[in-house]
């Protein structure tokens, strides 16, 4: 129900008004005088100020200069006499939505009002759709409070409000794209387009029209002009994913449009200004792959005037749990359990901290949601974690470490004394832990213990 706030300094006009809109379903304040209006203001969330031009003290122009030095989304529409439709055009000027002259039929205020409510829905979703970005991509809301992702959080604070180029390298699932988007809204282009392009996901003719546009008639299939990312990312950001993978021929041209800020269209001979700030990402060292011949030496340079180095899940343990509270509170909308996931027990915390994580994050992320698809309970336990995890945490496993001539009962004799040693540490020596944690009795637990003399 949307509430509309009626300003008049008339006695019964006001309640007038107020009965015909609560007819029409809208809840009303009443105020009158200006003052007062700013008071009710301060105290409670209105969608429409529906105000008369001249009153006594403050009038309806002071009134609206007021309302949008506090709020600048406030819809406003004014009341007013003919003798005041001057006053009404300056009303709006100074950010009035409508107004409307006196007296005037109910169904024309009502028509003004719809529309003003309407414009105030989509001003508001633009602002909470806007805010939930600039949160997301906050790097103060980038996971992690270990010594690797501060240093990360440091750096991206620093680059963030320059207009320096970013090299972002990391192995995949990382958030090497999280980090970009990161730079972007905290930078001044913030308000401008954030574009990404992967390099890896087209061929080099078709990654060329995508990057560069092209004209009308260039190639077969080009039936009208098509602007590139280039252009799409005027005054913002492109974000170049996997730039190990762009061709040579393409490195050559990229090169050109970081030096001459110009380039051409495919097809094209008229040059096309472009005003970007670069940032790419790699899971490949591009300093090695300069040294192989694969990427060119004047290219990397260009790109590396800042690099950012993301740090390996395995390398971090200490932010896991952090993440995982993270994708639970993600996904526990998405996946409607009846049940609410409030957090992991212990021992499946020990598990996740103790497998390594090629997968990175994003690993995780996957693993957490389909346990909270199999979990019953508020609390995710081992027996929830996907079979194929499972298989992933013993095919860990180096058999290339054992030497070739090693006896089996020696290597499984040693393996299993290992294998007491990690689950008496994962569990702070907490005996009847580590026997659940590996799957066997206390009794035989202790038989074991006893056996390698762990005790």
């Amino acid at each position: 129900m949307a509430t509309v706030l009626i300003v008049d300094d008339e006695k019964n006009y006001p309640l007038i008004l107020s009965a015909v809109l609560e007819d029409e379903g809208f809840k009303t304040l009443i105020s009158h005088s200006a003052y007062e209006a700013i008071e009710i203001l301060k105290d409670n969330d209105t969608d429409l100020v529906l105000t008369d031009m001249k009153m006594p003290g403050m009038d309806g122009i002071e009134l609206l200069e007021r309302i949008k030095a506090n709020n600048a989304d406030q819809q406003v529409i004014m009341m007013t006499a003919h003798g005041t439709v001057d006053k009404a055009v300056e009303a709006m000027q100074k950010g009035a939505f409508n107004y409307i002259l006196k007296p005037f039929e109910n169904t024309r205020l009502i028509l003004y009002i719809n529309k003003a409510l309407a414009m105030h829905r989509v001003v508001t979703e633009n602002k909470r759709l806007r805010d939930a970005v600039e949160t997301t991509y906050s790097f103060n809301n980038i996971i992690g409070k270990s010594k690797e992702m501060k240093n990360v959080f440091d750096l991206i604070s620093k680059v963030a409000p320059t207009n320096a180029t970013v090299l972002i390298e990391g192995e995949s699932g990382t958030g090497k794209e999280l980090v970009a988007k990161s730079i972007h809204f905290n930078s001044q282009r913030s308000d401008n387009p954030f574009v990404a392009v992967n390099c890896n996901a087209f061929a080099e003719t078709i990654l060329e029209s995508e990057l560069f546009g092209h004209e009308k008639g260039a190639f077969t299939g080009a039936v009208s002009l098509k602007k590139g990312r280039f252009e799409i990312a005027d005054s913002g950001t492109l974000f170049f994913d996997e730039i190990g993978e762009l061709s040579q021929g393409l490195q050559v041209k990229l090169l050109r449009v970081l030096q001459e800020r110009t380039f051409e269209r495919v097809g094209g001979t008229k040059p096309v200004s472009t005003d970007i700030r670069v940032i790419a990402a790699t899971n490949k060292k591009l300093k090695e792959e300069v040294e192989k011949g694969n990427f060119r030496e004047d290219l990397y340079y260009r790109l590396n005037v800042m690099r950012i180095t993301l740090p390996v899940l395995k390398n971090r343990k200490e932010d896991i749990p952090l993440l995982v509270n993270h994708f639970i509170k993600k996904f526990e909308n998405e996946l409607k359990s009846e049940i609410p996931i409030k957090g992991m027990d212990k021992e499946m915390e020990r598990i996740l901290l103790a497998y390594s994580w090629p997968g990175n994050v994003r690993e995780l992320e996957n693993v957490i949601e389909r346990a909270m698809i199999m979990c019953p309970s508020e609390l995710i336990r081992s027996y929830d974690l996907p079979n194929d995890f499972k298989n992933n945490i013993y095919d860990e496993f180096d058999l290339q470490g054992i030497p070739n001539n090693a006896k089996l009962y020696d290597t499984l004799a040693a393996i299993e004394k290992k294998m007491l040693k990690r689950a008496l540490k994962l569990t702070n020596n907490v005996q009847s832990n580590a026997a659940n944690l590996l799957g066997i009795g206390k009794s035989g637990f202790n038989k074991k213990l006893n056996k390698y003399k762990l005790h």
